[in-house]
Protein backbone atom coordinates (compact mmCIF):
# COMPACT_ATOMS: atom_id res chain seq x y z
CA UNK A 1 0.00 0.00 0.00
CA UNK A 2 2.51 2.16 0.57
CA UNK A 3 4.23 1.71 -2.40
CA UNK A 4 1.49 2.12 -4.15
CA UNK A 5 0.71 5.73 -2.37
CA UNK A 6 4.39 6.63 -3.47
CA UNK A 7 3.96 5.72 -7.04
CA UNK A 8 1.22 7.86 -7.10
CA UNK A 9 2.78 10.69 -5.27
CA UNK A 10 5.90 10.25 -7.77
CA UNK A 11 4.18 10.29 -10.68
CA UNK A 12 2.09 13.34 -10.01
CA UNK A 13 4.92 15.62 -7.80
CA UNK A 14 8.00 15.04 -10.18
CA UNK A 15 5.93 16.12 -13.52
CA UNK A 16 4.68 19.07 -11.34
CA UNK A 17 7.72 20.05 -9.67
CA UNK A 18 9.62 19.56 -13.62
CA UNK A 19 6.65 21.78 -14.88
CA UNK A 20 7.34 24.51 -12.16
CA UNK A 21 11.11 24.65 -13.47
CA UNK A 22 10.28 25.11 -17.15
CA UNK A 23 7.95 27.83 -15.74
CA UNK A 24 10.58 29.27 -13.99
CA UNK A 25 13.13 29.49 -16.77
CA UNK A 26 10.38 30.71 -19.31
CA UNK A 27 9.71 33.60 -16.84
CA UNK A 28 13.72 34.48 -16.66
CA UNK A 29 14.52 34.49 -20.26
CA UNK A 30 11.10 36.18 -21.65
CA UNK A 31 11.02 40.32 -22.19
CA UNK A 32 9.82 42.23 -19.03
CA UNK A 33 7.59 45.76 -20.27
CA UNK A 34 9.11 49.17 -18.94
CA UNK A 35 7.18 52.20 -19.03
CA UNK A 36 8.59 55.48 -18.56
CA UNK A 37 8.10 59.01 -19.08
CA UNK A 38 10.21 61.13 -21.56
CA UNK A 39 10.02 64.93 -23.09
CA UNK A 40 9.66 64.64 -26.87
CA UNK A 41 11.09 67.25 -29.22
CA UNK A 42 8.04 69.45 -28.94
CA UNK A 43 8.01 69.57 -24.91
CA UNK A 44 5.15 67.23 -24.71
CA UNK A 45 5.70 64.78 -21.66
CA UNK A 46 4.75 61.32 -23.09
CA UNK A 47 4.87 57.62 -21.94
CA UNK A 48 7.41 55.07 -23.52
CA UNK A 49 7.17 51.13 -23.37
CA UNK A 50 10.21 49.22 -24.06
CA UNK A 51 10.63 45.50 -23.35
CA UNK A 52 13.45 44.21 -22.18
CA UNK A 53 15.06 40.65 -21.25
CA UNK A 54 17.15 37.88 -22.60
CA UNK A 55 14.22 37.48 -25.35
CA UNK A 56 12.60 40.87 -25.20
CA UNK A 57 9.76 39.78 -27.24
CA UNK A 58 8.79 36.62 -25.67
CA UNK A 59 6.01 37.36 -23.58
CA UNK A 60 6.05 35.27 -20.01
CA UNK A 61 3.72 33.15 -18.87
CA UNK A 62 1.67 35.94 -16.95
CA UNK A 63 1.46 37.88 -20.02
CA UNK A 64 0.92 35.00 -22.54
CA UNK A 65 -2.41 34.03 -19.74
CA UNK A 66 -3.84 37.34 -20.02
CA UNK A 67 -3.67 37.50 -23.72
CA UNK A 68 -4.98 33.85 -24.36
CA UNK A 69 -7.88 34.10 -21.86
CA UNK A 70 -10.69 34.98 -23.92
CA UNK A 71 -9.48 31.87 -26.27
CA UNK A 72 -9.49 29.93 -23.38
CA UNK A 73 -12.74 30.63 -20.77
CA UNK A 74 -14.83 30.56 -23.83
CA UNK A 75 -13.23 27.59 -26.18
CA UNK A 76 -16.09 26.69 -28.01
CA UNK A 77 -16.70 30.46 -28.99
CA UNK A 78 -17.06 31.22 -32.55
CA UNK A 79 -16.38 35.04 -33.31
CA UNK A 80 -15.49 34.71 -36.55
CA UNK A 81 -14.12 31.43 -39.12
CA UNK A 82 -10.52 32.89 -38.21
CA UNK A 83 -11.23 33.65 -34.37
CA UNK A 84 -12.64 31.21 -32.61
CA UNK A 85 -12.05 29.40 -28.91
CA UNK A 86 -9.21 27.19 -28.31
CA UNK A 87 -11.19 24.05 -28.27
CA UNK A 88 -13.13 24.51 -31.51
CA UNK A 89 -9.80 24.86 -33.48
CA UNK A 90 -8.74 22.01 -31.71
CA UNK A 91 -12.02 20.25 -32.86
CA UNK A 92 -11.17 21.54 -36.29
CA UNK A 93 -7.65 19.88 -36.85
CA UNK A 94 -8.83 16.83 -34.87
CA UNK A 95 -11.64 15.91 -37.69
CA UNK A 96 -9.31 16.38 -40.65
CA UNK A 97 -6.70 14.64 -38.57
CA UNK A 98 -9.17 11.63 -38.06
CA UNK A 99 -10.17 11.24 -41.64
CA UNK A 100 -6.51 11.64 -43.18
CA UNK A 101 -5.34 9.17 -40.43
CA UNK A 102 -8.49 6.46 -41.02
CA UNK A 103 -7.53 7.09 -45.22
CA UNK A 104 -3.35 6.29 -43.58
CA UNK A 105 -4.07 3.24 -42.01
CA UNK A 106 -6.70 1.91 -44.64
CA UNK A 107 -3.78 2.06 -47.31
CA UNK A 108 -0.59 0.93 -45.10
CA UNK A 109 -1.98 -1.63 -43.16
CA UNK A 110 -2.72 -4.09 -46.82
CA UNK A 111 0.88 -2.34 -47.96
CA UNK A 112 2.65 -3.85 -44.60
CA UNK A 113 0.91 -7.53 -44.95
CA UNK A 114 2.03 -7.59 -48.87
CA UNK A 115 5.52 -6.30 -47.75
CA UNK A 116 5.76 -8.99 -45.11
CA UNK A 117 4.50 -12.13 -46.71
CA UNK A 118 5.70 -11.91 -50.53
CA UNK A 119 9.65 -11.21 -50.73
CA UNK A 120 8.99 -10.26 -54.42
CA UNK A 121 6.29 -7.59 -53.43
CA UNK A 122 9.33 -6.49 -51.25
CA UNK A 123 11.94 -6.55 -53.86
CA UNK A 124 9.95 -4.78 -56.14
CA UNK A 125 8.19 -1.91 -54.04
CA UNK A 126 10.45 -0.96 -50.65
CA UNK A 127 12.88 1.17 -53.12
CA UNK A 128 9.92 3.23 -53.46
CA UNK A 129 8.57 3.11 -50.20
CA UNK A 130 12.12 4.25 -48.94
CA UNK A 131 12.20 6.76 -51.66
CA UNK A 132 8.76 8.58 -50.84
CA UNK A 133 8.95 7.88 -46.87
CA UNK A 134 11.23 10.66 -46.17
CA UNK A 135 9.41 13.46 -48.32
CA UNK A 136 8.09 16.02 -46.29
CA UNK A 137 4.60 16.89 -46.11
CA UNK A 138 5.76 20.29 -47.39
CA UNK A 139 6.61 18.56 -50.68
CA UNK A 140 3.39 16.63 -50.74
CA UNK A 141 0.75 19.00 -50.29
CA UNK A 142 1.20 21.35 -53.78
CA UNK A 143 1.40 17.79 -55.48
CA UNK A 144 -2.23 17.23 -54.00
CA UNK A 145 -3.50 20.24 -54.90
CA UNK A 146 -2.51 19.50 -58.74
CA UNK A 147 -4.19 16.17 -58.63
CA UNK A 148 -7.76 16.88 -56.78
CA UNK A 149 -8.05 20.35 -58.76
CA UNK A 150 -11.27 21.21 -59.68
CA UNK A 151 -12.72 18.95 -57.07
CA UNK A 152 -16.30 19.95 -55.41
CA UNK A 153 -18.81 18.57 -53.75
CA UNK A 154 -21.86 20.93 -52.98
CA UNK A 155 -24.16 20.92 -50.69
CA UNK A 156 -28.09 21.48 -51.74
CA UNK A 157 -27.61 25.53 -51.31
CA UNK A 158 -24.77 25.48 -53.48
CA UNK A 159 -21.95 25.71 -51.56
CA UNK A 160 -18.87 24.05 -51.74
CA UNK A 161 -18.50 21.46 -48.32
CA UNK A 162 -15.33 19.44 -49.83
CA UNK A 163 -12.92 21.13 -52.16
CA UNK A 164 -9.10 20.76 -53.71
CA UNK A 165 -7.79 22.22 -50.45
CA UNK A 166 -9.34 19.65 -48.63
CA UNK A 167 -9.08 16.74 -50.96
CA UNK A 168 -5.26 17.99 -50.79
CA UNK A 169 -4.99 18.32 -47.12
CA UNK A 170 -6.62 14.29 -46.27
CA UNK A 171 -3.91 13.30 -49.04
CA UNK A 172 -1.19 14.97 -47.47
CA UNK A 173 -1.94 13.43 -44.11
CA UNK A 174 -2.51 10.01 -45.41
CA UNK A 175 0.52 9.84 -47.19
CA UNK A 176 2.83 11.06 -44.62
CA UNK A 177 0.86 9.04 -41.66
CA UNK A 178 1.15 5.91 -43.43
CA UNK A 179 4.88 4.63 -43.43
CA UNK A 180 4.71 3.91 -39.77
CA UNK A 181 2.18 1.43 -40.38
CA UNK A 182 3.22 -0.03 -43.52
CA UNK A 183 6.39 -0.59 -42.18
CA UNK A 184 5.89 -2.14 -38.40
CA UNK A 185 3.15 -4.05 -39.77
CA UNK A 186 5.74 -6.15 -42.57
CA UNK A 187 7.87 -6.39 -39.49
CA UNK A 188 5.07 -7.60 -37.40
CA UNK A 189 3.82 -9.85 -40.23
CA UNK A 190 7.73 -11.62 -41.17
CA UNK A 191 7.90 -11.95 -36.93
CA UNK A 192 5.46 -14.44 -37.07
CA UNK A 193 6.75 -17.76 -36.06
CA UNK A 194 7.09 -19.91 -38.85
CA UNK A 195 5.70 -23.16 -36.61
CA UNK A 196 2.16 -21.14 -36.23
CA UNK A 197 2.09 -21.34 -40.02
CA UNK A 198 3.26 -24.99 -40.26
CA UNK A 199 -0.03 -25.29 -37.83
CA UNK A 200 -2.49 -23.70 -40.10
CA UNK A 201 -1.07 -25.67 -43.57
CA UNK A 202 -1.62 -29.01 -41.75
CA UNK A 203 -4.93 -27.75 -40.17
CA UNK A 204 -5.82 -26.83 -43.92
CA UNK A 205 -6.98 -23.36 -42.98
CA UNK A 206 -7.75 -20.81 -45.80
CA UNK A 207 -5.93 -17.64 -46.46
CA UNK A 208 -8.74 -16.13 -44.75
CA UNK A 209 -8.58 -17.56 -41.88
CA UNK A 210 -5.25 -17.71 -41.32
CA UNK A 211 -5.05 -14.07 -41.57
CA UNK A 212 -7.68 -13.54 -39.27
CA UNK A 213 -6.85 -16.22 -36.57
CA UNK A 214 -2.79 -16.52 -37.17
CA UNK A 215 -1.31 -13.11 -38.66
CA UNK A 216 -3.13 -10.19 -37.21
CA UNK A 217 -3.38 -11.96 -33.71
CA UNK A 218 0.51 -12.45 -33.78
CA UNK A 219 1.79 -9.00 -35.79
CA UNK A 220 -0.87 -6.74 -33.70
CA UNK A 221 1.85 -5.65 -31.21
CA UNK A 222 3.67 -4.34 -34.22
CA UNK A 223 0.68 -3.21 -35.42
CA UNK A 224 -0.11 -0.76 -32.99
CA UNK A 225 3.28 0.34 -32.94
CA UNK A 226 2.77 1.69 -36.30
CA UNK A 227 -0.75 2.95 -35.81
CA UNK A 228 0.36 4.84 -32.73
CA UNK A 229 3.70 6.40 -34.62
CA UNK A 230 1.02 7.28 -37.70
CA UNK A 231 -1.02 9.17 -35.08
CA UNK A 232 1.44 11.19 -33.63
CA UNK A 233 3.19 11.98 -37.79
CA UNK A 234 -0.78 13.11 -38.82
CA UNK A 235 -0.97 15.53 -35.99
CA UNK A 236 1.97 16.85 -36.77
CA UNK A 237 1.29 17.11 -40.43
CA UNK A 238 -2.22 18.67 -39.44
CA UNK A 239 -0.62 21.97 -38.69
CA UNK A 240 1.99 22.32 -41.48
CA UNK A 241 -1.47 21.70 -43.67
CA UNK A 242 -3.24 24.31 -41.88
CA UNK A 243 -0.72 26.66 -42.47
CA UNK A 244 -0.27 26.53 -46.39
CA UNK A 245 -3.65 26.58 -47.28
CA UNK A 246 -5.37 28.65 -44.41
CA UNK A 247 -7.80 26.48 -43.02
CA UNK A 248 -9.18 26.80 -39.77
CA UNK A 249 -7.96 24.77 -36.54
CA UNK A 250 -5.26 25.15 -34.68
CA UNK A 251 -2.11 25.05 -37.39
CA UNK A 252 -3.91 28.14 -38.88
CA UNK A 253 -4.34 30.44 -35.72
CA UNK A 254 -0.73 29.52 -35.18
CA UNK A 255 0.02 31.49 -38.79
CA UNK A 256 -2.56 33.85 -38.77
CA UNK A 257 -1.07 34.97 -35.24
CA UNK A 258 2.16 34.64 -36.37
CA UNK A 259 1.73 37.06 -39.11
CA UNK A 260 -0.07 39.39 -37.04
CA UNK A 261 3.09 38.80 -34.68
CA UNK A 262 1.36 37.97 -31.33
CA UNK A 263 3.66 36.01 -29.75
CA UNK A 264 1.38 35.02 -27.01
CA UNK A 265 -0.87 33.52 -28.91
CA UNK A 266 1.65 31.37 -30.89
CA UNK A 267 2.49 30.03 -27.29
CA UNK A 268 -1.14 29.20 -26.78
CA UNK A 269 -0.93 27.18 -29.97
CA UNK A 270 1.79 25.31 -29.57
CA UNK A 271 1.27 24.32 -26.42
CA UNK A 272 -2.29 23.54 -27.68
CA UNK A 273 -0.60 21.14 -30.10
CA UNK A 274 1.93 19.29 -27.64
CA UNK A 275 -1.17 18.44 -25.11
CA UNK A 276 -3.42 17.27 -27.62
CA UNK A 277 -0.59 15.06 -28.90
CA UNK A 278 0.45 13.76 -25.45
CA UNK A 279 -3.41 12.76 -25.32
CA UNK A 280 -3.69 11.47 -28.80
CA UNK A 281 -0.42 9.22 -27.74
CA UNK A 282 -2.04 8.33 -24.11
CA UNK A 283 -5.26 7.13 -25.65
CA UNK A 284 -3.61 4.55 -28.50
CA UNK A 285 -1.50 3.37 -25.70
CA UNK A 286 -4.35 2.77 -23.18
CA UNK A 287 -6.34 1.00 -26.82
CA UNK A 288 -3.13 -1.12 -27.30
CA UNK A 289 -2.84 -2.36 -23.77
CA UNK A 290 -6.47 -3.18 -23.82
CA UNK A 291 -5.93 -5.15 -27.01
CA UNK A 292 -2.92 -6.87 -25.58
CA UNK A 293 -4.96 -8.30 -22.31
CA UNK A 294 -8.32 -9.35 -24.47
Amino acid sequence: MKLFHRLKLDSLLLPLIALLVCLGAWALISGKSTTTTVVDDWGDTVTKTTRTGLSADLPSPTETWIASKPYIVEPLAKRGELDQGILRFTWLSLKLVAQGYFLALLIGTPIGFFLGLSKNFTKAFDPIIQILRPVSPLAWLPLGMVLFSGMKILDANGRVTFGTSDAAALFTIAICAMWPTVLNTAVGVRAVPQDYLNVAKVLKLSRTKTLFKILIPSALPYMFTGFRLSLGIAWLVIVAVEMLIGKPGVGGFLWQQYNANSFAHIILSILTIGVVGFILDRAMSLIESRFRTA
